[in-house]
């Protein structure tokens, strides 16, 4: 979220006359775009502007100024500013249309605010400019905000309600990503599953929220809109040949609807993102999730029945106030029976603001939250490792996104799954069974036969040159299926 947010604000700032330089020597302005979700996030902001200011100290000819953006400047306006002095500049997540009058301010020596939150903000119409116009995927803010107040997270009070862009808009702005190369693009959003665009009239009735067997939310059911299925139904046409993906969800919006759309579009990843937090139903109480660990388990086996071949990835955090030893065991059991394909892990970290800073503890030590944070990473390396393998021999459909870290001489892409694949850089032949070779670049679909993996990446031998319908269409006359993803 916070590279879109900066391809949002470089958009207004650039239209405003304003140059961009990687130099900070250079600069006459550093703003920096914060996070305010972890502790660990902001500390290292901290760290980043104890530098700023020594570097603004030692100018000796022009001024350097300093601004904070996003979630973090809404969070923590005065100590910024009156506590610490350290910036002259701070702007919310909804702000960033201000930001060429508030830099104005700063040119007189005053300090600039502006932190307000808004219902209707979504930027719908500021064009981002993008950071890395090499790179072969993008993001695509289609939502803002969150309703969900579950106890441990500040995101509703720094990013506020959720509100949502014109399916139109992101229409408008997909195509013109696919015109410029762009293969792959990932929809963002803090609930980005609770989409609901309401901005016509005739979207106004009836398509009331449905959600998951044994879930529940805090907020009244809302009706009216096209909701997120009807979006990725036309996002989905709009190129055949670029990947649709999509973060971060709530697991408690999965209609049937938008799984059976995700099982038939090839273009669609069958990849989701269902972040579980915990897998004992007493600390989901704590946290509000709003499900037990029984239904979150219910949801996982029905998505696995519709999308058999499915990679799921989670989000999950330890020593949530009062977690006990036997609660944590429970996460490790569920890490170990759904079989992710990655997680996020965290150690809880205690947000001002939020339910749990006014009604619980933060009572679980930090030596054994570092413990309980090392467990989990080491469940869940067993787990993915024997799951790598089960790949070795299959024939995977990677895009291929630069040369691998390691070597000049290999590729890294991912597979529908958003498993890395690494791979030799070789000439292959140009489509399936032909004679004719060319080199592989960026960019490019592969068909990659498995070889071998490590928790963390696969490895393979390129086969040929490919598209997302040409590789459905003949990895289905291989297995001589009658039924597969459709290539529309």
């Amino acid at each position: 979220m916070n590279v879109s947010d900066t391809e949002v604000v470089w958009s207004i700032l650039k239209s405003a006359g304003f140059e961009n330089t990687n130099s900070i020597s250079e600069a006459d302005i550093v703003l920096i775009v914060t996070c305010a979700i972890r502790e660990n996030a902001e500390n290292k902001i901290w760290e980043r502007l104890t530098y700023l200011k020594g570097r603004k100290r030692a100018r000796t000819k022009r001024p350097l100024k300093i601004g904070i953006l996003g979630c973090m400047a809404e969070r923590l306006k005065h100590s910024l500013i009156e506590k610490e002095k350290a910036v002259d500049l701070v702007a919310g997540p909804d702000s960033y249309r201000d930001l060429p009058r508030l830099l104005a301010l700063t040119e007189n020596n005053q300090t600039a605010v502006n932190v307000l939150l808004s219902l209707d903000e979504t930027y719908a119409d500021v064009v981002p400019v993008r950071l890395n116009e090499d790179s072969v995927s993008a993001f695509v803010s289609i939502m803002r905000g969150c309703d969900n107040m579950c106890t441990y997270c500040i995101v509703p009070f720094t990013r506020g309600r959720e509100r949502s862009r014109p399916i139109d808009s992101i229409v408008k702005e997909i195509q013109k990503l696919s015109d410029e190369g762009v293969k792959e693009i990932t929809l963002l959003g803090q609930n980005v599953n609770s989409y609901r665009d309401t901005s016509q009239e005739s979207f106004s009735l009836g398509n009331e929220t449905k959600m998951a067997k044994g879930f529940k939310t805090v907020y009244k059911t809302k009706k009216g809109g096209l909701r997120f299925a009807d979006l990725l139904d036309k996002v989905s046409l709009i190129d055949p040949d670029m990947r649709i993906r999509f973060t971060s969800p709530h697991p408690k919006d999965f209609p049937d609807e938008m799984l059976q759309l995700i099982s038939e579009r090839s273009n669609i990843c069958s990849h989701l993102h269902l972040p579980a937090q915990s897998g004992n139903s007493k600390v989901l109480e704590r946290m509000r999730r709003g499900y037990t660990r029984e239904s979150y388990l219910e949801l996982v086996n029905h998505v696995y029945d519709i999308i058999p071949d499915v990679a799921l990835s989670s989000d999950f955090i330890c020593g949530f106030c009062g977690e006990t030893e036997e609660e944590f065991q429970d996460t490790l059991t569920l890490i170990r029976e759904v079989k992710y394909s990655s997680t996020f892990l965290f150690a809880y970290s205690m947000r001002e603001k939020t339910t749990a800073h006014r009604r619980y503890k933060d009572d679980v030590p930090s030596e054994i939250k570092l413990r309980r944070l090392s467990e989990m990473n080491q469940a869940f390396r067993e787990v993915v490792a024997e799951k790598n393998e089960t790949f070795h021999g299959k024939v995977q459909l990677v895009l291929v996104e630069g040369r691998s870290k390691r070597s000049d001489k290999f590729l890294a892409g991912r597979n529908d799954g958003n498993v890395k694949v690494i791979f030799p850089s070789i000439d292959i032949p140009v489509e399936f069974q032909s004679k004719t070779t060319s080199v592989i670049k960026p960019g490019d679909y592969v068909s990659v036969k498995i070889t071998g993996s490590s928790s963390q990446v696969l490895k393979g031998e390129p086969l040929y040159h490919s598209s997302i319908p040409d590789f459905n269409k003949n990895l289905c006359e291989q297995m001589g299926l009658n039924h597969c993803k459709l290539s529309l």
